[in-house]
């Protein structure tokens, strides 16, 4: 009966998650119902932070990351007087699963905290150039914090995505310099958006058994594979980053599947972005 076959199919999944993936695997799907190189359903929603300068709130399947940006004026460094900074945080807490403790940031968030530094720079999303009000003297630092609400895998798309609508929504009011005092003047009536240069968007695989290629993976999906992959990709198709922790070896022939994937993808990122953007412009 329906029944029996329903109960035995959960008792796989829960005592052999491996062979239970593996038979979706055999027939080229997934026990979600995907393809193999089918990704979640993306939803984005742009300004959700009122008190934010910029914010963004991305679903990948059941994954949800919010980011919020924080402009803050301060001293340029002593390396770079004519440029500004921007600082990204991932926060994975506990709220977002069961795997995550509170105290400390947990090695994956470090992790994930360095790889979005990393895009940022590698990708040139935005001039620091022009983060730069007054040489030397006075520059704008973006604090980008990201943070997961419902961890089911796959966090850095979502955090890339989350990123590059919030940046793209972003704010800044204009700054002078007061002749007279040196002092600082902010004018909050007069605002203008980041001047956006790249639009890198990530994609991530999974590997099973050191051969199957999965894209977009799930939490469970994630612990159950042999190697993860995240490939960034611009608008130009250029390879920003090819981020792999560990795991087993890809072929160069696997690689280049995931990089034709991530260009596709790009693509239908960049236009979600630019539709969500004009449907929060049109109703202002």
């Amino acid at each position: 009966s329906t029944v029996t076959i329903t109960s035995i199919y959960r008792t796989v999944q829960t005592a052999e998650p491996l062979e239970y993936h593996r038979s979706f695997l055999k027939e080229n799907c997934r026990p979600d119902g995907r393809d193999l190189s089918e990704f979640r359903t993306t939803t984005l929603n742009i300004g959700s932070i009122s008190t934010a300068d910029g914010s963004a709130l991305v679903k990948i399947g059941n994954t949800t990351i919010i980011c919020g940006i924080k402009a803050e004026l301060a001293n340029p460094t002593v390396e770079s007087p004519d440029k500004g900074y921007i600082v990204p945080n991932v926060d994975l807490p506990p709220l977002c699963s069961s795997r995550f403790r509170s105290g400390p940031p947990s090695e994956q968030a470090q992790a994930a905290s360095q790889f979005m530094a990393d895009i940022i720079e590698s990708s040139e999303v935005i001039r620091a150039e022009d983060l730069c009000i007054d040489r030397g003297k006075l520059c704008w630092v973006l604090y980008c914090d990201m943070m997961c609400l419902d961890y089911d895998g796959n966090i850095l798309d979502a955090c890339i995505i989350a990123l590059m609508a919030a940046l793209k929504n972003t704010q800044l009011p204009e700054v002078t310099i007061n002749k007279e005092t040196s002092a600082p003047e902010v004018k909050l009536e007069k605002k203008h958006g980041l001047t956006i240069q790249k639009h890198p968007v990530g994609s991530s695989f999974s590997v099973f058994d050191d051969s199957i290629l999965i894209v977009d993976p799930t939490a469970e999906e994630e612990i159950l594979s042999t190697a993860q992959l995240t490939v960034v990709t611009d608008e130009e198709g250029r390879l920003c980053s090819a981020h792999k922790p560990g795991g087993t070896s890809l072929s160069g022939e696997k690689l280049q599947e995931c990089i034709s994937r991530a260009t596709a993808r790009q693509k239908e990122i960049q236009k979600l972005i630019d539709k969500v953007l004009h449907s929060v412009k049109s109703a202002e």
